[in-house]
């Protein structure tokens, strides 16, 4: 048999997918930025048969690109253009395969869409924390894979720490079998790590034990209108100060990237008066409503009398909540709709971010009259996502192609600053190059061996991350 009649054999007709149109959808990025060819799409049901079809693939030295809900922002979910790779879809291995509350521990497979994860733990009297704008179609295997942040970062930490265990095919076909809901296990290495983050270079995650913590009872939610990122940073300490860890979000955005969400999503409109930046704070707690939500607007009335914010809106109700997020949460949306642009995704220690913006910014403007630049993200653990294009959707193709110049200018400011080219998007296709520039020979050298003795043919998901690396065979 030849090697798409193999794959049949494991998955059944019905899921070996290599006719154009059914395979389009999984071949091209969320961004319409990158858009690959394939021999053909698996999509198996079960670990076994993710371990079937890997087996099969590596004895026929095939590329393969496991992929979950195709919503990457730097490429890392789809092939290159040669053709001669083959996408692992996870999207039917979607099963919540068990709940402990009692542990606060949820175990569930790779393809189960992340609302679905946060639902489950609902349904149980749990909070599942991650949160993101793609949480509707992105799947739980693709969060774990780029070690996925999102608004919540600040109190409950990245996707890394929110994963006690995983199920992992690896580059040769075995199942690691490391579903254990511990948060005490100091039995030697801890091997999970090494693929949370590795977006599918190192091998397949095919389950994972997540952690859940108790439902706040009560929630507080505000907009505030700001003058810049450092009276931003004032803010997030004045309330961390304040409400410790009862501070659940705090979320930075300029009044660039709110004009977009304006002008582009129907619905939409400014909740406070017109400003440079405003931030979205999020309070939440096992006490009372009442009580946080007084407690909160004292905190606001004194801002306001100080003049740390200019204006301020407190949501009177979960409804209002939701539309306030739907500001912060439809900012790329809006962003996709104005046409291609130049995405960085960095982290800067939180005491710099304001450094940052003004460098950068003076930076761009310089070499890119009339630029715009759309500035929004977690300033509550120094993650920013900072964007530009042209006011014009038209120049913006013609500007992509500026894209390493203007890489070059925003990476080495935030190296210069101790910070990072990728806070939780990723390498994938987009940085893989960069990586290069930003990361010591001795860092290299030890991802080059960890590849080397997980994948030494070099077949997980090649051209992202380790496309840079030479692989011996």
């Amino acid at each position: 048999m030849n090697l798409i009649e193999q794959l049949i054999a494991i998955v059944g007709t019905d899921n070996v997918l290599t006719a154009t149109n059914d395979t389009a959808p999984y071949l091209t990025d969320w961004r319409g930025r990158y858009r690959g060819a394939a021999r053909g799409v698996v999509r198996p049901a079960s670990t076994q048969e993710v371990s079937a079809v890997v087996q099969t693939c590596r004895q026929a030295g095939v590329a393969m690109v496991p992929q979950g809900g195709n919503t990457s922002l730097c490429g890392a979910s789809v092939p290159d253009n040669k053709g001669d790779a083959v996408v692992i879809s996870l999207s039917r291995m979607n099963k919540i395969r068990a709940i402990d509350p009692t542990n606060n521990t949820l175990t569930a497979e790779a393809g189960c869409v992340l609302h679905a994860v946060q639902q489950a733990a609902l349904e149980a009297g749990r909070l599942f924390p991650l949160s993101l704008a793609a949480e509707g179609s992105c799947q739980l295997g693709g969060n774990l894979s780029t070690n996925a942040g999102g608004v919540q970062v600040l109190r409950y930490g990245n996707t890394r720490e929110l994963t006690l265990g995983l199920e992992v095919v690896l580059a040769n076909g075995e199942i690691w079998n490391g579903l254990r809901g511990l948060r005490k296990d100091n039995s030697g290495y801890d091997l999970k790590q090494l693929f949370i983050g590795a977006e599918g270079t190192l091998g397949i995650i095919t389950a994972a034990v997540m952690r859940l913590f108790p439902l706040p009872r009560a929630t507080a939610t505000a907009w505030l209108a700001i003058d810049s990122p450092q009276a931003a940073v004032r803010v997030l300490n004045g309330l961390q100060t304040a409400f410790g860890a009862t501070l659940t979000a705090c979320e930075l955005l300029s009044d660039i990237a709110l004009g977009l969400v304006l002008k582009n999503i129907p619905g939409t409109q400014a909740p406070v008066t017109s400003s440079p930046w405003y931030l979205l704070i999020e309070l939440s707690g096992a006490g009372e409503e009442r009580a946080l939500t007084t407690a909160l607007e004292a905190f606001l009335a004194e801002s306001l009398e100080s003049e740390t914010i200019s204006d301020a809106v407190l949501a009177q109700s979960g409804e209002q909540a939701k539309r306030l997020w739907a500001l912060r949460e439809n900012i790329g949306e809006a962003q996709k709709i104005e046409g291609l642009s130049i995405k960085h995704d960095i982290s800067v220690p939180v005491s710099r971010i304001s450094e940052f913006i003004q460098r950068a910014d003076a930076a761009l403007k310089h070499a890119f009259p009339e630029i715009r630049i759309v500035a929004f993200g977690h300033v509550g653990d120094g993650n920013l996502h900072y964007n530009q294009s042209k006011p014009e959707a038209l120049e913006n193709a013609a500007f992509i192609a500026a894209q390493p110049d203007v890489n070059h200018i925003v990476h080495d400011i935030v190296d210069t600053l101790g910070g990072s080219i990728s806070a939780e998007h990723g390498i994938g296709q987009l940085k893989r190059s960069e990586i290069l520039r930003y990361k010591s020979a001795v860092e290299m050298d030890m991802m080059r061996s960890i590849k080397q003795a997980l994948d030494p043919q070099g077949l997980m998901n090649p051209g992202k991350v380790h496309s840079v690396f030479p692989i011996q065979t």
